[in-house]
């Protein structure tokens, strides 16, 4: 059994070998007079937060956390329950929703005649799903037929687009967009002007990041002469703005 690190001074965690493998207690002191109406929260947190710190170990599955409060207030017996799920006001309903496989929507797997059912959120629903193909063209009919029965206003068209740009191809989004424009000569201007309002923010945020980064390569080309020519780390900081992470990567 070893102590390590809490958050707390008045908490304790030790980690353990057990049979089954490593594990944790998780000790909270609580030393205030009156008791906290939340503590089997805090305890929960604070075992999540020692599950999370053995993931970052490089751990392939979660420890097993006993949390555990050590007690010595006023009120005699201990008069809350240390069960998390009792603080909420339906406690039947919250382990009935904490104690099973949360609910998932796995997109992937629906068919797409039953994608069009879902009205207004049918369009990114069928993006998401084909995203990765090479090829989007198969779902330039069904798009338009979704906008034909106007279940897209502007700004679901913009986060649509601006979706694509981000996670498809470039040059498949411009063809997509030509095809779905050309289809509906009434939102044909809407559709561009939308898109390209997309790109040229894109085109902006592209450059401002390469002069940010043109910026950053400068300082650190002058921080390399300055501690070539003798400077200490300090004044070498001062003078360009870097961060100490920076010179920490330009010493490897």
């Amino acid at each position: 059994m070893k102590r390590i690190y809490a958050p707390h001074y008045s908490d304790i965690l030790w980690s353990l070998e057990t049979s089954e493998g490593e594990g944790y207690i998780y000790v909270v002191i609580e030393h205030q007079s009156t008791p906290d109406a939340h503590m089997a929260f805090r305890l929960m947190r604070y075992a999540m937060a020692a599950m999370q710190r053995h993931l970052e170990a490089g751990h392939k599955t979660l420890p097993l956390v006993v949390p555990m409060l050590f007690y010595h207030g006023n009120r005699s017996p201990y008069p809350f329950s240390l069960c998390w799920l009792d603080e909420f006001a339906d406690p039947v309903m919250a382990r009935k929703l904490y104690a099973t496989a949360f609910p998932l929507v796995d997109i992937t797997v629906v068919p797409d005649d039953e994608i069009m059912r879902h009205r207004r959120v049918a369009l990114l629903e069928l993006i998401q799903k084909h995203i990765r193909q090479r090829d989007l063209m198969g779902l330039v009919e069904q798009l338009v037929a979704l906008l034909v029965k106007g279940y897209a206003n502007d700004t679901q068209l913009q986060s649509l687009f601006n979706y694509m740009m981000h996670t498809g191809d470039a040059a498949r989004f411009n063809t997509f967009i030509r095809q779905v424009a050309m289809r509906i000569p009434q939102h044909k201007e809407k559709i561009m002007t939308i898109a390209d309002r997309l790109r040229q923010e894109g085109h902006r945020n592209g450059l401002q990041q390469g002069k940010q980064e043109g910026q950053r390569l400068a300082a650190l080309r002058i921080a390399r002469s300055m501690l070539n020519d003798g400077f200490d780390r300090d004044t070498v900081l001062r003078v360009t703005g870097l961060a100490p992470a920076d010179l920490a990567s330009e010493s490897h």
